[in-house]
Order: C-alpha cells, then sequence, then structure tokens
C-alpha cells in the first residue's frame, strides 16, 4: 500500500466503502492533477503544493461519495464508471521489456546500499534542458532539492530555477513518491507487489491479473514518478523498472537524446493521451538509466516546451544547502 494514500483508504472507518469507479475517478483526478502541474511547471502553486492540494480533493470526493473526473484539458469527464473495464492490451513491446529488464539487472549489479539518518537530507541536482517548439530557443536550469529524510524538516526544492520552500507534512497530508526514508522502504521490493500496492486505494491488494486499462495507467504513472527520486532504498529501482516491464502497452524508441547529449532508447506508454511526448530514456546497450523526456505548456496555453533532464548529482548531507 502507498503511504500517501492512506489517507483515501482511512477516511472514515464506519463509511460505507468505495465503489470501483469512484476509487478510480479519485486516482484519476489525483493523477491528472500531477499531470497538469507537471505540464504548466510555471504556475504556481509548486508541483508537490499541488500533490497535497490533489490529496486533499480525493478524500473530499470519497466522503460525498461522488467524484468528477478532470479530463486531459481539465474538462469535468462527469461521474461515469470505468471506461476502460476490462479492455487493457494485452501485448508487450519486446524491445521495451528487455529495455527495462536489462536496467534492473544493471541497476541490482551496480546500486550501492544507503542508509541516510532522519536528521540528514538528500541532496540532488538536476539539469534540465528545455526548448520551445515554435522559436527552438533553448534554456538550461539547474536545480537542486535538499529533502529532509524524515520529513519532520523543513525542505529546499526548485522548480525550472524557483526556489520552493516545502513545509513539514501536516496531518493527512503526502505526496508521492514519499518523502520520507521510512516509508520508501516500506514499498514491496517484488515487482508485481509494488505494481499492485501504488494502485491499491480504498481496497485489499489487486493482483495486477485483474487489472483494468486505468489500473495500468496509474500504475504507470506513479513508477515513473517513482524513478524520478534520486536515491531509494536497496531492491526498489530495479523492481520499479522490472514493474515498468510488466505494464502493456509500453514502447521502445530508439534515437532519443537525453539533457546530457547523450543517444538512448525512451520508453514511452503511448496509450495515454497525457503520456504523449514523456519518455524515460535508457542507454542502449548498458541499459544505464541516462535521464526523461517530458513535455509541458506554458500557464497562458501559448507556448510548449521540450524538457530533456538527468540527475548530475546526489548526495546524503547535515543540512541544508550542503553540497558534497
Amino acid at each position: 500500500m502507498t503511504d500517501e494514500l492512506e489517507l483515501l483508504r482511512d477516511w472514515n472507518v464506519d463509511a460505507s466503502p468505495l465503489t470501483e469507479p469512484t476509487r478510480a475517478q479519485a486516482r484519476h483526478r489525483l493523477l491528472n492533477t500531477i499531470a497538469r502541474t507537471g505540464r504548466h511547471s510555471d504556475a504556481a502553486p509548486g508541483r508537490r503544493r499541488a500533490l497535497r492540494l490533489a490529496a486533499a480533493a480525493v478524500v473530499a470526493m470519497a466522503v460525498t461519495g461522488t467524484a468528477v473526473l478532470i479530463t486531459e484539458d481539465g474538462a469535468d469527464g462527469g461521474t461515469g464508471t470505468d471506461h476502460a473495464g476490462t479492455n487493457a492490451p494485452q501485448m508487450r513491446n519486446v524491445a521495451a521489456v528487455r529495455v527495462l529488464n536489462g536496467a534492473a539487472a544493471r541497476e541490482s549489479e551496480h546500486e550501492k546500499p544507503v542508509a541516510p539518518r532522519d536528521d540528514q537530507f538528500i541532496y540532488s541536482k538536476r539539469i534540465i534542458e528545455e526548448t520551445e517548439r515554435r522559436t527552438g530557443a533553448v534554456r538550461t536550469y539547474v536545480d537542486m532539492n535538499w529533502d529532509s529524510v524524515d520529513g519532520s524538516k523543513r525542505s529546499l526544492t526548485m522548480e525550472l530555477g524557483r526556489v520552493i520552500w516545502e513545509e513539514p507534512m501536516g496531518e493527512n497530508e503526502g505526496v508521492w513518491p514519499p518523502r520520507e526514508w521510512s516509508k520508501l522502504k516500506k514499498l514491496p521490493t517484488d515487482p508485481r507487489k509494488l505494481a499492485s500496492g501504488i494502485i491499491a486505494v480504498g481496497t485489499s491488494d489487486k493482483s495486477i491479473d485483474n487489472f483494468t486499462a486505468w489500473d495500468w495507467y496509474d500504475a504507470y504513472f506513479m513508477l515513473g514518478e517513482l524513478l524520478k527520486w534520486p536515491v531509494l532504498p536497496e531492491g526498489l529501482r530495479p523492481a520499479a523498472y522490472e514493474a515498468l516491464a510488466l505494464v502493456p502497452g509500453v514502447r521502445a524508441t530508439p534515437g532519443m537524446k537525453d539533457s546530457a547529449g547523450r543517444t538512448g532508447v525512451g520508453i514511452s506508454y503511448p496509450e495515454r493521451a497525457s503520456e504523449k511526448g514523456k519518455y524515460l530514456i535508457f542507454d542502449p546497450e548498458s541499459y544505464e538509466f541516462l535521464g526523461f523526456r517530458d513535455e509541458r505548456t506554458s500557464r497562458s496555453g501559448k507556448k510548449t516546451y521540450i524538457q530533456l533532464s538527468h540527475v548530475a548529482d546526489w548526495a546524503i548531507v547535515d543540512r541544508l544547502r550542503q553540497r558534497p
């Protein structure tokens, strides 16, 4: 189970359990809020603050027993049923599976276990190269983050050069991926259990054999977000790669470049329009993970940007603004 979404499960122990359509719609309102925040990252509030607001909205829907699905363009999609039903695609792309399983094997061989103390911070430096589609103008950002290991202290994050102070989580607040190292350690390192645990909201674990198309999208999206975390407990990153390999519809596209100019294979999920233009990029021979390709639209909607990013450095440090 994901600690970040426990609040939806436990909102009221005396209430009737959520129906599957309501649960699915609540999940998708949360995920679409995240996606829109990512695409319009020049707008307030910050991405992780938006996650807190989205989680609160999900709880509100759980209390009322109804949900309004926020669609790709932000319009109301109504309260209908899970239209995905059992129409989840059954075929997996062989090349994508080979790359993801190769990445898992490489990570298992090379990862170095870390055990940060609760009073420390996780420092990371991410390079983002952003190109405006219409003009071709390129801008590079160096975003540095200091995240409290146990979540009890203020964290300092950057989004496209903007400095954002993140206060400690309040009651019934959370972000995905979990900020607290203790919560990350609780996530399963078995790929099937990790995929099912991520989407198991308001119910017991759901076998991936019974996943709908929406379930697979939820799993893909949240696994991708998890992989953006610069350092994970031992075994979790390989499990995430292997879990992605289980998703029907993943596709491999050669010739993708990251923000360091390295050419790799892009892994995408074209089954969902919201994932258009988004790739995880891997070295085509060693399967080393290189970085991300993403797209965003300005707040005005008039400009579209292609984003290439990679984590250039990370470390465990003792205080804010400390660098390795």
